[in-house]
């Protein structure tokens, strides 16, 4: 492949899709858009970009249109000046973009940061979504919490902010962290690693930390929205080894949305879609097929893989 504006770091064995780029608001968006049927946005948290779905999207491409962006500042999308790479400007890109590309009848397929922005951009939008996946997210402030007041007054902190930017230690750290069940190959660390491969570049990461408490009104109104997305059916798929987000925010999860289906993924991390992307995918095909069946259940191995 040589589209343009694709850097020549990206492998097209691991990332075998056509990058497309869009102007948002002056910025320039990369995004994947493959298969046909019904669309499913896919929204990543951080520190990722799409490579972070692409197993899931080369399994799903043949039966569901695939797309997939990188906010700002993240994977090969970039930034128009005095971008802040906020959350609520990130919600205003995607929900930009949704109308752009005129999206209708869209699935979202959110985890991390992307549940909240998708949330976010949904409710702007209650008519061009029809249903949700929620993976290891969450959708409303945490401020008083310790676990993310740790999280957000240590990690969002000037010291570790500035280590971020000169050292890129939310992908050399996080990253890995967040894969519990197998170890990523070098190749696909260096995807994470150029990605954000200057300190410029890694402002976009280093901001979203100090916002999990920043950015608390943007949270309180999606919270206060959840009342009119509760109808959509939703799937809520959890990797039980993830440190960031705990049963907690699970359960919480499973109340505001009350037609939904639970599919736990045992032993994996925060990146549920590359720690056990063929579970991901095959819940979701399941659920598809038989979205009014709410229950909570594991994720058995085996069975994903049809044997």
């Amino acid at each position: 492949m040589a589209d343009a504006g694709r850097p020549d770091w990206v492998d097209d064995e691991l990332f075998p899709f056509e990058s497309r780029f869009v102007d948002i608001d002056g910025h320039t968006v990369h995004y994947v858009d493959e298969g046909s049927g019904p669309t499913l946005l896919f929204l990543h948290g951080n520190p990722t970009w799409s490579f972070l779905w692409r197993d899931v999207i080369r399994a799903l491409r043949d039966d569901f249109r695939c797309i997939a962006l990188d906010y700002p500042g993240f994977g090969l999308s970039t930034p128009k000046p005095g971008y802040r790479f906020l959350p609520e400007e990130h919600t205003d890109v995607v929900t930009e973009f949704v109308d752009k590309l005129g999206l209708t009848g869209v699935t979202l397929v959110g985890q991390d940061w992307g549940g909240m922005i998708g949330l976010a951009a949904v409710q702007r939008r209650p008519g061009v979504f029809d249903r949700l996946v929620l993976a290891n997210t969450w959708a409303w402030p945490v401020n008083g919490v310790f676990h993310f007041e740790w999280f957000g007054r240590v990690i969002g902190g000037l010291p570790f902010r500035f280590l971020v930017r000169r050292l890129n230690v939310l992908v050399t750290w996080f990253v890995p962290a967040g894969h519990r069940r197998r170890k990523l190959t070098a190749a696909e660390m260096t995807h994470y690693r150029r990605a954000l491969g200057t300190p410029e570049r890694r402002q976009a990461s280093a901001v979203f930390p100090g916002r999990v408490l920043a950015s608390r009104d943007f949270f309180a109104e999606v919270e206060a929205g959840l009342a009119s997305l509760a109808h959509l059916p939703t799937l809520i798929m959890w990797g039980d080894a993830d440190i960031a987000f705990r049963p907690q925010e699970r359960e919480r999860l499973e109340t505001t949305f009350p037609d939904h289906r639970t599919v736990i993924f045992e032993g994996a991390g925060l990146y549920t879609e590359s720690d056990a992307p063929e579970e991901f995918v095959a819940a979701l095909r399941d659920w598809w097929s038989a979205p009014g069946e709410p229950r909570t259940r594991p994720a058995h191995r085996d069975a994903a893989r049809g044997t």
